[in-house]
């Protein structure tokens, strides 16, 4: 056989084996993804949602039958639901986690979560933390005070995404600690509540506004980091995994299992490390 036909056979086959090591790549990280899927990390997971309608089509909205498949989900794979004040007290001793544990949590305080969050977090037995942005409270599409208080009343724990939902990192001294210290006053005030958690809008954060939560007896924050959370996270520095509207080219649970499984290879790699207690 002359060289040319060698080359040209050599060519024929290439597009084979690259499409042969394709298949191949595809199939261990489809086997990777779900040995992934079945491994429990030590440590608590949090989620972050804002919203849950059918109404609105940003980044931010999960419709109601994706949350429903979120949590359908998170069943399914032994989930249980614990409140940020339930993780602060396991980190002194004080509690003990159940085998799957997960923090469910809502930025903002948006209406929905009465109307749609509620009844399918309560089908599956699950609550979670919402965040609220103590002056929008009774604003058109937010919660109101009586329904922050039936939210309570039904196991919810409700926590403070500050007074106005402005980067502290962007605030003077003062203007800060307000937003810890009447955020946390006003929730009292009006929900009846004592209120532990908070939320750094944007996830932003500085040392300044630590020890202003600490002043004010909250127990945990918040940020915007994704990974687990473990008895020597730093309270004031808890991460948590952004869920957001999925792809409509992806199934409803798609999104969800992936970041979570990307926390989990942070995780294993030691990349979530942050500040710790």
């Amino acid at each position: 056989m002359s060289t040319e036909c060698r080359r040209t056979a050599a060519d024929r086959s290439r597009p084979a084996k690259w499409l042969l090591r394709g298949a191949v790549l595809l199939a261990l990280g489809v086997a990777s993804f779900f040995a992934l899927e079945q491994y429990t990390p030590e440590g608590v997971p949090i989620l972050e949602y804002h919203k849950v309608n059918d109404r609105d089509d940003d980044q931010w909205t999960i419709t109601t039958d994706d949350f429903a498949a979120h949590l359908a989900y998170l069943s399914e794979q032994g989930y249980t639901t614990i409140s940020t004040e339930e993780f602060a007290r396991y980190q002194i001793g004080a509690f003990q986690l159940p085998e799957k544990p997960v923090i469910i949590t809502f930025d903002d305080g948006y209406v929905d979560m009465l109307d749609n969050m509620r009844p399918i977090m309560e089908a599956f037995g699950m609550r979670g933390t919402i965040y609220m942005v103590t002056n929008y409270a009774d604003t058109q599409r937010y919660l109101d005070w009586e329904e922050l208080k039936r939210l309570k009343r039904r196991g919810f724990e409700l926590g403070s995404h500050t007074a106005n939902h402005i980067p502290v990192t962007e605030l003077e001294d003062l203007a800060a600690s307000n937003e810890a210290k009447l955020s946390r006053i006003i929730m009292w005030w009006f929900a009846n509540t004592r209120v532990t958690a908070f939320s750094y809008p944007e996830g932003k954060y500085d040392e300044r506004i630590v020890e202003y939560l600490k002043e004010n007896n909250y127990l945990t924050a918040v940020t915007g980091q994704p990974g687990y959370n473990t008895k020597t996270t730093s309270p004031y520095h808890l991460r948590r995994i952004n869920i957001t509207r999925p792809s409509r080219y992806l199934p409803g649970t798609a999104g969800l299992r992936m970041r979570l499984a990307r926390a989990k290879l942070l995780h294993i790699f030691g990349l979530d490390v942050g500040e710790e207690r």
